[in-house]
């Protein structure tokens, strides 16, 4: 399964970052020998196709809820004292590992998720502890058990803890890639390619990543909590790739959603302006 962002502890725990794809288990039919009619095989044939498919929409719609339920921040630890966060929005997922107290960014990794029967699958789009999994699959088995995620294979099973964010209306909430952004007074269109800023939102946190999910590089990330409300949209920044000094800080902007994409504007936190537009990727 893929490895946490966690060290191999004394509870033996080895996820998130690093296990490969497990290969795919093997199946076989046993074909007896039966005699029937070829009126009653075409009955049985239609009953087992109606069958089948009435299973697999009820097996879709079983996993399309699933992954409505995980949406949302999780959050677990290392055993070190530093805290991993999961965002989980759009079909899309993040973690990142790092140490708000000692302004540390250890690593993150994401990507595209699904679920079907139990069994959780995760294609590395980005991965800052090891760049050749960018492009691979791996799975687990999961449940959900009340505000806890349990992943577990191979005898390991590691819990995740939903961030209660009940109170929260955000109308940010959702995956979001940079569609366009001002350059000398001019907004210019970002078109789709394998080179993406996304910004990952549940009710409350806030996760940014630039990478290329074609050839594994990967640019910065930065996150923490965050707040939009009366338009304007606060970030409060926990970790930070690419200068642990701005940990700590709050950067507002103005905010509006319109025609379905979120236009953010005010200053960077180097102080440059800023004016871009953004759009949830499950309109891609």
């Amino acid at each position: 399964m893929i490895k946490l962002l966690k060290n191999t502890s004394a509870a033996g725990l080895s996820f998130f970052l690093l296990m490969s794809c497990a290969g795919t288990d093997a199946t076989s039919t046993n074909n007896g020998d039966q005699t029937v009619s070829s009126g009653s095989s075409a009955v049985a044939t239609g009953t087992a196709a109606s069958t089948t498919a009435a299973a697999t929409a009820t097996t879709t719609e079983h996993a399309m809820q699933q992954a409505t339920e995980l949406e949302g921040a999780w959050r677990t630890t290392d055993g070190q004292g530093n805290e991993v966060v999961m965002l989980v929005q759009d079909g899309f997922m993040t973690f990142a590992r790092f140490n708000q107290q000692n302004k540390q960014f250890l690593g993150t990794t994401g990507g595209t998720y699904t679920l079907s029967n139990g069994r959780f699958e995760f294609k590395y789009e980005f991965n800052t502890i090891d760049s050749t999994q960018v492009g691979t699959s791996t799975s687990a088995n999961y449940r959900l058990k009340k505000d806890q995620w349990i992943l577990s294979r191979d005898g390991l099973t590691d819990t995740w803890n939903r961030i209660n964010e009940s109170n929260s209306n955000s109308p940010l909430a959702g995956t979001w890639r940079i569609t366009g952004r001002e350059r000398d007074g001019q907004m210019n269109t970002m078109r789709p390619g394998p080179r993406k800023t996304l910004k990952v939102l549940s009710g409350t946190r806030f996760q940014w990543i630039a990478f290329n999910s074609e050839t594994g590089q990967f640019s910065g990330t930065g996150g923490g909590t965050y707040t939009a409300e009366n338009g304007k949209y606060t970030e409060n920044i926990e970790f930070f790739s690419r200068d642990s000094s701005r940990v700590g800080m709050s950067l507002s902007f103005n905010f509006e959603v319109k025609d379905g994409n979120w236009h953010h504007s005010g200053q960077s936190s180097t102080g440059a302006p800023v004016n871009e537009i953004w759009s949830r990727i499950s309109k891609d």
